[in-house]
């Protein structure tokens, strides 16, 4: 009988298959460290490394989800929002020059002279 009992086989532990769970922690550690991957690869594919560093300056235009459009100006470490609207505007001011539209689309702001400079 001792002879027997040599061949048998141990039982697996069947305590450690019987929590589904088990392997949850290793996927989120996975999609964790994909999700990382990702944005490093979008940020260096669009060239916008510029978004990250402290000493850069640049300019964004946006449009919300309300269809308005938005100016996202960074300088440095100060970031400025400005929304732009269609509304009309009236009031007293000083002309400072002329817009023009080129024909390939580009528009082109030639300040007016000063007349003091005359």
């Amino acid at each position: 009988m001792r002879r027997r009992m040599r061949y048998i086989r141990p039982r697996l532990d069947v305590s450690r298959h019987d929590d589904p769970l088990a392997g949850v922690a290793n996927l989120f550690d996975a999609s964790l460290a994909f999700i990382v991957a990702m944005a490093l690869a979008l940020f260096s594919v669009l060239g916008s490394t510029d978004l990250l560093s402290a000493d850069a300056s640049w300019t964004l235009t946006r449009k919300t989800a309300d269809g308005e459009l938005e100016v996202v100006s960074k300088s440095q470490q100060e970031i400025k929002v400005e929304r732009v609207s269609d509304r009309k505007l009236s009031g007293q001011g000083q002309r400072l020059g002329t817009a023009y539209r080129l024909p390939d689309g580009q528009v082109v702001y030639v300040p007016e002279q000063d007349q003091s400079r005359r």
